[in-house]
């Protein structure tokens, strides 16, 4: 014989075998025994309006809040996401310590540009600038050695006999 949590007290009731009429009733008792218990009190948003109910209509509601809630990026109409990544390439290119790897970067975005532009799947167009590969290194390089001259630290001062701590050694353990 199997254990259930419905056949265990303050579990889920067994619901199976009941009409439809006697199931509400006893999801219904549920859900009142639970408030009773508190177990909905302090739940996220309580207390706070809901969403969504400012009378528009929009069918694809739950898709832009998923988008929102999970800070998902990379969807969309290719117009707009090449333009969101041009903006934030040169920080992409100079997280990158090869001038190979910048070159790759900067093709395969070109790539990505010119292939949206030949779609005519609708939406936005297109109008995000390609990048000049041999420029953009340049001045990948650029960055780079200012980056590398504001990193350079002076070397430590060597600290003179009058600054030095003086040593206790009568505070020693043996």
């Amino acid at each position: 014989m199997s254990h259930d949590a419905r056949d265990q007290p303050g579990g889920p009731p067994d619901i199976r075998g009941h009409s439809e009429l006697e199931r509400a009733a006893i999801i219904e008792t549920s859900i009142q025994q639970a408030i009773r218990r508190g177990e909905f009190d302090d739940l996220p948003g309580s207390g706070k309006p809901l969403e969504g109910l400012d009378g528009k209509s929009d069918p694809d509601w739950w898709i832009r809040r998923k988008i929102e809630n999970e800070n998902l990026t990379g969807l969309g109409p290719p117009a707009l996401s090449l333009r969101v990544e041009n903006a934030e390439l040169d920080d992409r290119l100079d997280g990158m310590s090869r001038a190979e790897d910048v070159r790759e970067a900067l093709e395969d975005f070109n790539s990505r540009v010119v292939s949206a532009r030949r779609q005519l799947q609708g939406g936005p167009p297109v109008v995000t600038p390609t990048r000049e590969v041999a420029t953009e290194i340049a001045a990948w390089r650029t960055r780079r050695a200012e980056r590398q001259a504001a990193a350079k630290v002076e070397p430590p001062q060597p600290v003179t006999p009058a600054e030095r701590p003086r040593r206790r050694w009568f505070g020693l353990r043996r």
